[in-house]
């Protein structure tokens, strides 16, 4: 790591960045990937977080990017709790696996911290995040809103940021609507990038 910078991203970054995400995530969880259409969607919704919309720059080349969202946790009482999620989290397939993933996360946390977030929720995989103190959000009464309350789910976390945010709540988490695409619209999308094999 040298002569990097982490700075908020610009619109004239927006091209550049979709490209690493999509390098980020090809073939990563399924064939190809549609993170970045839901990057690409996502900058113009109400929920998109501009202030924790952050790059690694480094050498003059953007090598990672992470998006914050707003969300809520629907409770059992009838009330809203405001939360943020992030994601996609993206790295250069030649940059993984050398702290800028983490470096990112926890700058950001810290942001979120300051802008007055008080609790950040996240769906993946339990032994990366629990480094970042996430915990499971059934163990805080927090549940993931797309499965049984019953049925175990380690991958969806849950995070307080400002002590005590989440004492006394109980209830659901769904993604907001934006990370939910059309595939078909996603595909036509990708047609604009580089032709790479699927699988």
């Amino acid at each position: 790591m040298e002569n990097y910078v982490i700075r908020l991203e610009e619109e004239k970054d927006y091209r550049e960045v979709e490209e690493l995400t999509r390098e980020a995530f090809w073939n990563k969880y399924r064939p190809g990937c549609n993170e970045h259409y839901i990057l690409h969607c996502y900058r113009e919704r109400e929920e998109f977080v501009k202030e924790l919309d952050y790059v690694i720059e480094e050498n003059g080349k953007i090598i990672a990017h992470i998006m914050y969202s707003h969300g809520k946790i629907n409770c059992d009482d009838g009330r809203d709790i405001p939360v943020m999620l992030f994601g996609p989290v993206s790295v250069l397939p030649k940059y993984q696996g050398k702290g800028y993933g983490s470096m990112l996360i926890n700058y950001t946390l810290e942001q979120a911290r300051n802008i007055g977030c008080g609790a950040v929720v996240i769906t993946g995989s339990p032994e990366y995040y629990h480094r970042f103190g996430f915990v499971s959000g059934q163990s805080m009464n927090i549940y993931y809103g797309r499965v049984p309350r019953d049925e175990k789910t380690p991958y969806f976390m849950v995070k307080e940021l400002i002590p005590g945010y989440l004492d006394g709540v109980k209830g659901i988490f769904m993604e907001p609507e934006g990370y939910m695409v059309d595939e078909s619209e996603a595909e036509k999308f990708d047609l604009g990038f580089e032709r790479r094999s699927l699988g």
